[in-house]
């Protein structure tokens, strides 16, 4: 019973910590899918799109919480120009990184820091080929990343992030496979 009152003390201080949530976007720095043969063309979309909170803890730190959605396609062509079958693969790529944030001490722009873990899941496989379907649907990675925070009605925050992944979802050998290392432009939008 001893044990009881500082625990319900200590997680009632930790819900009236502040909260924040809002939208994220932005764009891939590097392509999700490298090819190594001419027969196969990828593209990535050219947006990152996706919901973002933080609880916001003393002595300015933070536990961030993202679902990043982006969408590839990649083609496959088989045989020879005047025989050839031509396969088109369309995938979306859905990013949950959770991350510790460390912001500097300031008044209106807080530069800060973060690194964390990340899941990533492939979703919504469509029209695949055997030989091009990934090796793996999920993977894991390391993130890092800096940025600032901008504080007027609403919280304005550029990010650059970085991750390391720990396998490849893709890895056809000399065909394509997918980046490991990952390098983003975000921008959150918090209330």
């Amino acid at each position: 019973m001893r044990l009881l009152f500082p625990f319900l003390l200590s997680a009632t201080a930790a819900f009236c910590q502040p909260f924040s949530g809002g939208v994220k976007v932005g764009l891939p720095l590097t392509d999700f899918l490298n090819t190594v043969n001419g027969s196969v063309s990828t593209t990535t979309q050219r947006y990152l799109v996706g919901v973002t909170a933080e609880l916001h803890l003393p002595f300015g730190l933070g536990v961030e919480g993202d679902a990043i959605y982006r969408h590839f396609n990649y083609k496959n062509v088989l045989g020879s120009t005047g025989s050839a079958i031509v396969s088109v693969n369309t995938a979306g790529n859905w990013e949950f990184p959770l991350l510790l944030k460390y912001r500097f001490p300031a008044k209106v722009v807080r530069p800060f820091v973060d690194a964390g873990i990340a899941w990533d899941k492939l979703s919504g496989i469509s029209n695949s080929v055997a030989n091009l379907s990934p090796a793996k649907n999920t993977t894991t990675g390391f993130v890092m990343g800096v940025g600032i925070d901008a504080h007027f009605v609403v919280h304005i925050i550029p990010e650059l992030r970085y991750t390391r992944w720990t396998d490849r979802q893709f890895n056809v050998t000399n065909v394509f496979n997918s980046n490991q290392n990952q390098a983003e432009f975000m921008v959150g939008i918090t209330f």
